[in-house]
């Protein structure tokens, strides 16, 4: 439940009045009482002036005179409620509920016109304590008078906490369409002018940082399609092509996208290379592929919630996004591994991938392999025998430590031709 929710269930029960206190006092109280309001208000905005430092503006009369305005019409209202408990307080709760919202969008805290409120109610009940005792009235009233004060007291209250938070809502609603706003000008293809981006983050108060990397998350089951919650102020969150999606200002900083962790648990994401804030899509692009990878089995996976990096997975990724053209490369470069037949030719390939990577050193390969070095040494002779080119020539071993896993994974799928 919001906190504007609850104040308006608040509200819809204490516009029933008819068991208030103000209906035990007699109407004619209301008498004596009405002359001293022109000196009671000013005893009560003095009395703010005084002890609420925020309210004090000796250089804006302006602003003194509304406060007056409001008091008066308050205390008016206090009176006449007395006089006829059935009068309705739509009037007043709506200038209560104004200054509530005013106060939230000059940036001042609730607890500030809280105070004043209750520094008003104290130095009223003072004053009219001291009438009633002057114009020896009984203790009844007395009582009844200080039941009166501190429930009216509630009733402004209430009414201007909810103008408060009405207005703290709509600048979060105003805040996060600026925020979203900026997500689509960040990821828009092409890129948006630098100084409408600019413009818009200074309108949505996030700083615009030199550097940046977009997170994109696989939607988890009943999230209805939205992100996690909990998320840091300094992120952006959105969706894209129906994913939750983050951009993280400054991914360079030591700890980078993994400070994330404990945010995302449950969630399984994939994060783009830091780029410059103005090639955010690039980020994104690479987002998206790492974790259409993920989600095809394509790249290790290291248990849920695991953020995975695709500047980490560069050669996987670089050949899914030319896996036709690899495939037709592997078919013609390692034809010989083919003619070998399924069983072999995956032996000999394997061995060949292993003496790469360990720059053909047998004993490296063969502990990786888990064979003797002998058997490798033996094996690299075959594949030497059946090449019509040098495997050990540099200009080559990149393109076969490419090759060869594509080789070897259309060999396990039975997809050789």
């Amino acid at each position: 439940m919001t906190l504007l929710t609850e104040l308006h269930e608040r509200s819809a029960a204490t516009d029933d009045l008819s068991g208030e206190p103000w209906r035990d006092v007699p109407r004619e109280e209301a008498q004596w009482i009405r002359p001293h309001l022109p000196a009671l208000v000013d005893s009560m905005v003095d009395g703010v002036l005084r002890h609420v430092p925020e309210y004090a503006r000796p250089d804006d009369p302006v602003y003194i005179e509304v406060m007056r305005g409001a008091v008066a019409q308050g205390m008016g209202h206090f009176v006449q409620m007395i006089a006829d408990p059935d009068l309705p307080w739509q009037e007043v709760h709506q200038v209560f509920f104004d200054i509530g919202y005013g106060e939230a969008m000059e940036g001042r805290s609730l607890e500030h016109l809280q105070n004043a409120l209750r520094v008003a109610s104290r130095t009223a009940w003072r004053y009219l304590s001291r009438e009633a005792e002057r114009l020896a009235k009984p203790r009844e009233l007395a009582i009844a008078l200080t039941e009166v004060n501190f429930a009216y007291l509630d009733l402004l209250a209430s009414a201007a906490a909810q103008g408060y938070a009405r207005a703290r809502e709509k600048a979060a609603g105003e805040r996060e369409q600026r925020r979203s706003r900026l997500l689509s000008l960040l990821l828009s293809d092409p890129p948006a002018p630098k100084e409408i981006v600019v413009e818009q983050a200074n309108l949505a108060g996030w700083a615009l940082p030199e550097r940046l990397a977009v997170i994109v998350l696989s939607p988890r089951p009943g999230s209805g399609g939205e992100g996690p919650a909990g998320l840091p102020p300094f992120l952006l969150s959105g969706l894209d092509r129906g994913r939750p999606c983050l951009v993280m200002p400054d991914p360079d900083r030591p700890g980078g996208p993994d400070r994330l962790t404990a945010t995302l648990r449950g969630w399984t994401g994939a994060v783009g290379p830091p780029v410059p804030a103005d090639q955010a899509g690039i980020s994104l692009h690479w987002a998206h592929r790492t974790l259409d990878s993920m989600a095809a089995g394509r790249l290790a996976r290291n248990g849920s919630g695991t953020l995975v990096h695709a500047d980490r997975y560069v050669p996987d990724l670089l050949l899914q996004e030319g896996w036709t053209l690899a495939e037709a490369a592997a078919r013609r470069r390692l034809a010989p591994l083919t003619e070998l037949g399924p069983h072999r030719g995956a032996r000999l390939a394997m061995t060949l991938l292993e003496c790469l990577k360990h720059g053909f050193n047998a004993t490296d390969a063969a502990e990786a392999l888990c064979v003797h070095p002998q058997t490798v040494r033996y094996r690299l002779a075959q594949l030497h025998e059946i090449f019509d080119y040098d495997i050990e020539d540099p200009a080559i071993r990149l393109e076969l430590m490419l090759l060869l896993p594509v080789w070897l994974r259309d060999d396990a799928d039975g997809e050789r031709p």
